[in-house]
């Protein structure tokens, strides 16, 4: 909560902050880089940077954090907290890194609003940041904590076991520790992060969900070819789809993510995904079925074609196989027996204490989540997982986005 000479300095000059917002992060992002520019080599995902996703999530999440802070004080905004603290996490971020973020960003802050930067404006947004900082740094804390980690230390060495080719564009690989032990748990729901030292010497990461159930000694990711090569974006996938055959070594995070399946929960659910977004989806319902869960389970898919599917013929043993569960698939062209066109929430008969779980493109969460609302879910009942800058916070808010701080 702002303290109460600080609340009125915000929200007088908010609408200036948010005027200038993008012009900030531009300057901010420009400043960073020149002081630390193997940030942007080993830890920033080039491509974002390179398309400007990047500025406008951070342009929006600062905007949306000082709003809430204005319009909900009395509210904690754990769903958006949650979803930036398991990327962090996921990178190994470390309360230090904040401490270089605020030095940028205010410097860029001032000299974009030059003389309407008086100490007390100043002083009213410092405290803004480092109530969103401090939020996070602690929920941050507290993953290294419960994975058993010193805080950032979540790199492990992990040998390709098997690689299979999925569709045209999407390869799985198995990964085992490269010491012999077991991967270790991880909830259903999760992610990973790999790092790939590049041909021109960068270091960059990327996020890649679990795309089997737990249980086993093993993990699967499932990675889809993003791009040709040719840029910065999809330069990962590339590199993996081109380069990562088994015997080799990756250097993989511990899991995290907050798009996770509730095990106290007995509710009925639904997972909806698009795409590659179904990866996460399906080591969720590995779970449910595999432990006989009596949870009933409605499975929405769309993809372009059957053939670009990924995991379909799993996803559909899966669903046979759990006498709870019921699948619906879309397809926009050559449907094979399944829906043709877009996905229809509408023509599924929904439970009236459904949760929902939704991962794919930004467009269409947002209008399975719309139709979700206009159904009647609460929208506290409705999860979704983005990979990459969180764009919906800055159009959505509090829906959820990145924090200003180099984890994305």
């Amino acid at each position: 909560m702002l303290s109460e000479q600080s609340v009125p300095v915000v929200r007088a000059t908010l609408p200036a902050v948010g005027a200038a917002i993008g012009e900030i992060a531009d300057l901010f992002y420009t400043k960073l880089f020149a002081d630390r520019p193997e940030l942007l080599r080993d830890l920033f995902n080039r491509g974002n940077q390179a398309n400007g996703q990047q500025r406008q999530a951070l342009a929006g999440s600062i905007a949306a954090f000082a709003g809430m802070l204005l319009e909900r004080p009395d509210e904690r905004p754990d769903a958006m907290l949650a979803r930036i603290a398991g990327k962090h996490a996921s990178l190994g971020i470390t309360s230090e890194q904040y401490k270089l973020v605020h030095r940028h960003l205010f410097a860029a802050i001032a000299e974009v609003l030059g003389d309407a930067v008086t100490p007390e404006v100043a002083e009213a947004w410092d405290e803004v940041y480092w109530l969103m900082a401090g939020a996070l740094i602690a929920r941050e804390s507290r993953l290294y904590q419960e994975a058993g980690v010193a805080d950032g230390e979540v790199w492990q060495r992990m040998e390709i076991a098997a690689r299979r080719r999925e569709t045209a564009d999407v390869v799985s690989y198995v990964l085992r520790r490269a010491d012999g032990r077991p991967a270790g748990p991880f909830r259903p729901g999760q992610y990973v992060s790999v790092q790939v030292r590049l041909p021109d010497g960068a270091r960059q990461i990327r996020q890649y969900s679990l795309s089997a159930a737990p249980g086993s000694d093993a993990w699967r990711i499932s990675v889809k070819r993003q791009s040709d090569g040719a840029g910065p974006e999809g330069e990962v996938s590339s590199w993996l789809h081109e380069h990562a055959h088994p015997g080799d070594l990756l250097t993989v995070s511990l899991p995290f993510g907050d798009l996770v399946l509730d095990e106290a929960g007995d509710g009925p659910l639904l997972l909806a995904s698009a795409g590659i977004g179904g990866t996460p989806m399906l080591s969720v319902l590995g779970h449910l079925t595999g432990t006989g869960r009596a949870r009933q389970v409605l499975v929405a898919h769309a993809d372009r074609s059957p053939a670009d599917h990924a995991h379909r013929e799993e996803l559909r043993e899966l669903a046979g196989e759990n006498p709870h569960a019921r699948l619906s698939l879309w397809y926009e062209r050559e449907a094979d027996g399944a829906a043709t066109g877009r996905m229809d929430i509408g023509s599924l008969d929904l439970p009236e204490d459904v949760t929902a779980y939704l991962c794919g493109p930004l467009p269409f969460m947002k209008a399975v989540r719309a139709d979700l609302l206009r159904r009647g879910v609460p929208a506290q009942r409705i999860h979704y997982e983005v990979f990459g800058p969180d764009l919906w916070l800055g159009q959505d808010a509090p829906a959820g986005g990145p924090v200003p701080s180099p984890a994305h």
